[in-house]
């Protein structure tokens, strides 16, 4: 969809796409080749919502808000000659009722696994950078029912599963109840969640022996003062290093997500960050450069202060500085991003990340070096679509590996000794 010819056999009647900021310009290219051929074309998504003049013309009708919620009247309006420009869904309705995915449609062979699943919609947080800050946009934290996910889980058949939730651990108990529902399954999944997760030391426990091998965490920032003109709310940042050897000491890899270019950010930021991830031993890290979405409060105070650069979405994409950074130049950002992932990607930086217990330091650097050094693997299996071929073993060695620290974590082993998981999975794949 973002670079090959647009689906076609046999050509639909009505298109829905979903808009995100970068690939707007190829939303609107792709409405157009429909639509040229006599197809109803839909846009929703974030962008049309932030965005909704601008995608208007592309399209014979928007849908804001829930999409899952609008879909079905959208497709009655059509077939009765009724449609209408824009249709409103609303994110309160209980999230129990949104069906579940067709995953039975997916090419199985193409992908690591088929099961991204969604507990939850939401977070606690309202970040200035985030698109969850978007003006218009109204979600409050609804979960599902355990029993719902985990059927979804077990149904699809896979050893692992993704949460695509924004952060599956706003609401503690809940996460707590998920766990216990999934610990009969004996799979493996990975999920994003808030550093606060680590509070009770207890729930980190259950996720480890639900199956939980490695957390996305926003860490954001390693200064206090960003986080609090961000809006973030989060344990301090002297207290980091603390809360990451509690998921470590339960067998959960750390990909710790680091935004560079905040306003108390100077040329030094770069290598503290990368210095700290080493000294704390995180899997892996990812970086993004500070972006002010459309309709944010960040993007509004950047845009009143004269500071944004262009209104290119293409760029907007947290890999390219688009905004003016207020203690150092734009192209000292670009450089400092780049250098932070050429230094955490370097063999030194792989190797002085090591887990402490040697006996997961084989795994780990099996896990690094292929998911962080082998793109052209990587490009060659997808080409293939021999993605699950190869590592559905990998994964399925995983699992069973888990299992078994699960039994000695539920029999009360020492933490410390029995924190030798060291899957092949990396944290927040």
């Amino acid at each position: 969809l973002l670079q090959g010819p647009p689906p076609w056999q046999p050509f639909p009647q009505v298109v829905g796409i979903t808009v995100h900021l970068t690939f707007a310009r190829r939303a609107y290219a792709l409405a157009q080749w429909y639509r040229s051929r006599g197809a109803r074309v839909i846009l929703g998504g974030l962008h049309v919502l932030s965005c909704p003049e601008e995608a208007a013309p592309h399209a014979d009708a928007l849908a804001l808000g829930d999409g899952v919620q609008v879909w079905p009247q959208i497709l009655r309006d059509i077939e009765a000659g009724t449609l209408r420009p824009r249709y409103h869904g609303d994110y309160r309705r209980p999230y129990r009722d949104d069906p579940a995915p067709r995953r039975d449609l997916l090419p199985r062979r193409s992908f690591l696994t088929t099961t991204s699943l969604i507990a939850t919609r939401g977070c606690h947080n309202r970040c200035g950078f985030c698109y969850l800050a978007t003006e218009g946009l109204h979600m409050p934290y609804l979960v599902r029912d355990v029993e719902q996910v985990a059927a979804e889980f077990q149904a699809d058949g896979q050893p692992y599963a993704v949460f695509v939730d924004n952060n599956l651990g706003s609401r503690p108990e809940y996460l707590r109840r998920l766990c216990r529902a999934l610990r009969p399954l004996e799979r493996i999944w990975s999920a994003a969640v808030t550093l606060d997760v680590t509070d009770d030391p207890t729930l980190v426990r259950e996720m480890a022996l639900a199956g939980c091998t490695g957390v996305f965490i926003g860490f954001e920032s390693l200064a206090d003062d960003n986080l609090a003109a961000a809006r973030k709310k989060s344990p301090r940042t002297q207290d980091y290093a603390r809360r990451v050897d509690i998921l470590h000491q339960h067998g959960i890899q750390v990909n710790g997500s680091f935004v560079l270019g905040f306003d108390e950010d100077r040329p030094d930021v770069f290598a503290r960050t990368a210095a700290w991830i080493e000294e704390n031993r995180l899997e892996c890290a990812t970086f993004h450069i500070l972006t002010p979405y459309p309709g944010t409060p960040l993007y509004r105070s950047m845009e009143a202060e004269g500071r944004l650069l262009h209104k290119n979405w293409d760029l907007y994409d947290t890999a390219h500085v688009v905004f003016r950074p207020r203690h150092m130049t734009p192209e000292q950002l670009a450089q400092g991003y780049g250098w932070c992932y050429r230094r955490l990607f370097s063999h030194a930086s792989i190797w002085r990340r090591r887990p402490a217990d040697m006996r997961a330091v084989l795994p780990y650097l099996a896990m690094s070096y292929l998911y962080k050094r082998s793109n052209r693997l990587w490009h060659l299996l997808i080409r293939h679509r021999l993605t699950a071929v190869v590592w559905r073993p990998l994964v399925e060695w995983t699992r069973r590996r888990h299992v078994r620290y699960r039994r000695r974590l539920e029999a009360g082993a020492s933490l410390t000794s029995q924190a030798q998981v060291g899957t092949v999975l990396t944290a927040g794949v």
